[in-house]
């Protein structure tokens, strides 16, 4: 006869109060859309209607002119950075991806890319501005697809791509980033000892969890260069790291 022992737990099994719980359900908890700077500007984002296509000329004359706008920067405001991997806690990404994904630089690699962005004295006049902005686009064949992104006639997103794999670095353009295997025991004899084998294919749409308050940022960057950043996020550090790479800022201001 075998007795078990339940294990007595701390945590587990109990119910502790969450610290942040009365704030939230009295209204009391900040939040990033809850930050109001004297002075501030309001941004808003001119995005890419086309899924795949180069910029060749981006014209914001007419919306620095409108009045109420202080600024349009576009992917040429941004520092050049070399290729360096950072840790955003899911997985290593690289600064010059993640720069070129923030701005389109040079090209629009999926419908919804911000080419520029305007900061105003009202989200109004930010809106107002972004119809404003004309960008000239030479439109690409698309990829829709994982399958058709593989082939190898496929259009390329970035020519200078090349597929990492434990072999290396392969010599080709490709828009296969990496490849990589898992492997655990052996397949094959698993398949053909088993007595039944059920196969299917599935096809479902990217999904995403939805979070109690919005996406924002808010930004104060005083005179003696020290950089300052609310933001609705999970990761402060890896936030803060992306962007000193970026911006090419020290982290320690």
């Amino acid at each position: 006869m075998v007795t078990e022992t339940k294990p007595s737990y701390k945590v587990i099994g109990t119910r502790p109060i969450r610290p942040d719980g009365v704030e939230k359900v009295t209204g009391q908890a900040r939040y990033g859309a809850d930050i109001k700077l004297a002075g501030m500007l309001y941004g808003r984002v001119k995005r890419s209607p086309h899924a795949h296509a180069i910029i060749k000329r981006i014209d914001a004359s007419r919306a620095l002119a409108l009045p109420g706008v202080k600024a349009v920067v576009t992917s040429a405001d941004l520092p050049e950075i070399s290729d360096s991997a950072q840790e955003t806690g899911e997985g290593p990404i690289s600064i010059k991806d993640l720069s070129a994904n923030s701005l389109a630089r040079g090209k629009a690699l999926y419908r919804g890319h911000a080419v520029a962005a305007v900061a105003a004295i009202s989200t109004n006049v930010a809106l107002e501005a972004i119809d404003l902005i004309e960008v000239e686009y030479e439109v690409l064949p698309p990829v829709l697809n994982v399958r058709d992104a593989m082939r190898a006639d496929a259009p390329l997103l970035d020519e200078a791509r090349r597929t990492k794999s434990v072999a290396g670095r392969g010599e080709d353009p490709t828009n296969v980033a990496e490849h990589l295997q898992f492997e655990y025991g052996d397949l094959a004899k698993g398949f053909a000892e088993a007595e039944i084998v059920v196969e299917r294919e599935f096809t479902t749409q990217m999904v995403h969890q939805g979070y109690i308050e919005p996406h924002v940022s808010t930004a104060s960057w005083t005179a003696d260069d020290q950089l300052t950043i609310w933001t609705s996020t999970q990761g402060a550090f890896t936030v803060r790291t992306q962007t000193a790479g970026i911006l090419g800022h020290p982290i320690s201001r």
